[in-house]
């Protein structure tokens, strides 16, 4: 009864989405938008993965680049680009006048 126990907690804790830890996907008329976007920001790619709630900003839309470099762009809820972050790099935001620029805290 223990070994079966284990093996069914062991087959939950894989079996958990992403969905069940509090990370939803973006969906309908609002995928669309973040997905433009994001996709006009980073120039073009694909995205393959979005999340609704983030702790970045209130929209997030990873876009993966024809190099494989993946973005993840944050938007507000109107759609808008407030800050970016790519593999290995430190996050962006942009400055009121729409140019981007390094958060640096140095």
């Amino acid at each position: 009864m223990k070994t079966m126990c284990m093996l069914f907690a062991a087959a939950l804790t894989l079996g958990v989405s992403e969905a069940s830890l509090g990370e939803e996907p973006i969906t309908g008329e609002a995928l669309k938008r973040a997905s433009a976007a994001a996709l006009e920001f980073t120039g073009g790619g694909e995205v393959t993965e979005t999340e609704v709630g983030d702790e970045e900003g209130y929209y997030e839309v990873e876009v993966t680049l024809p190099g494989g470099r993946q973005v993840d762009v944050h938007l507000d809820a109107s759609f808008k680009v407030i800050s970016s972050e790519g593999d290995g790099d430190s996050e962006s935001e942009e400055d009121d006048d729409g140019a981007e620029s390094e958060d640096d805290d140095e």
